[in-house]
């Protein structure tokens, strides 16, 4: 026998002495707001445009014996087997690992001693943080412009007064003493840089780590070696992993102090680069511009991994 149809069928019961089983929760999936989507898209398209498409249309006619005008025809791996027998651009990957390691190295001791005295105690440290800032805010052209003018015409002069004669010539015609010039001028430039970050990580060790380091004997050296520079390891690496990677695509300031001379002996590689534009030879200079950039890869690669076993962070 069945019921009518306007009876409501019973709830089911629950056996005695047992606890109900809680609904599993529905799980949403969060709403992605589309403002995201909008402010995404046009920067993907724009860096495809500007950077994507012309870097894969460069590394095709890497591949070509094209001018950079007029007709060309496809000649497979000839520019890049000839790239690894020219002396010329062999030279200026030496040079420019050579200008990157010793820049890097410089930058980070000056960089440090400027920080380590800007954190001291001293008066007026507020007003000498920004003078030495100020070139943080000047181009590295304008800067590389200015420091010609010093090194070609008023060293030369204070120097012959003086009797100096090593300086009484200019020392961006020297083919063996050029690249000091290029270093002095980068280290001036990019010292404030790295100077801010010392400094970040000078400021996050607490005062009472020195307090119980100086109750316990510790002096100044002591402090440094045994607290301030193990502290700051991630920043050094930071200062490090950064500044190479930045000095292997100098070109501004050698442009602006020696033009890549005396003859070619500061020519770096992104200057090489360049040159394929102007001088007929297009096609072969993207062919280094993919080496050269497969070995920056690398080198970044390394350096990330780098960075995750030691879990730096600012």
């Amino acid at each position: 026998m069945t019921a009518p149809a306007d009876v409501e069928s019973p709830a089911p019961t629950r056996p005695a002495g047992t606890t109900p089983t809680p609904a599993a929760p529905v799980r949403k999936r969060p709403k992605v707001d589309p403002t995201y989507y909008w402010m995404i898209i046009p920067v993907l398209v724009l860096f495809a445009l500007f950077s994507t498409i012309p870097a894969l249309i460069g590394g095709f006619f890497s591949f070509t014996n094209y001018a950079g005008y007029g007709d060309w025809k496809l000649i497979g791996l000839r520019n890049y087997l000839n790239i690894f027998t020219d002396p010329e651009i062999l030279q200026s990957y030496l040079f420019t690992f050579f200008f990157a390691i010793v820049a890097t190295l410089v930058v980070n001791v000056v960089a440090l001693l400027l920080a380590l005295g800007l954190n001291s105690k001293i008066k007026w440290k507020t007003g000498i943080r920004g003078v030495y800032f100020i070139p943080m805010v000047l181009s590295g052209l304008i800067i590389a412009y200015v420091f010609n003018y010093l090194f070609s015409n008023t060293l030369p002069t204070i120097a012959g007064n003086l009797g100096i004669a090593p300086l009484a010539t200019s020392i961006l015609a020297n083919e063996h003493w050029a690249w000091l010039a290029i270093v002095f001028v980068t280290v001036w430039q990019a010292a404030p840089g790295a100077t801010i970050i010392y400094l970040a990580g000078l400021q996050s060790i607490s005062a009472d780590v020195y307090e119980a380091a100086s109750l316990d004997g510790a002096g100044a050296w002591r402090s440094l070696r045994s607290i301030s520079l193990p502290l700051i390891a991630g920043y050094v690496v930071i200062n490090i992993i950064l500044g190479f990677k930045g000095y292997l695509g100098t070109y501004e300031v050698i442009v602006a102090l020696t033009g890549g001379g005396p003859g070619t002996a500061t020519q770096s590689v992104a200057m090489r680069i360049f040159s394929g534009f102007a001088g007929g030879d297009y096609s072969y200079q993207m062919a280094n511009a993919i080496i050269f950039f497969i070995i920056t890869l690398i080198i970044s690669l390394l350096q990330l991994q780098i960075l995750r076993r030691r879990e730096v962070s600012l």
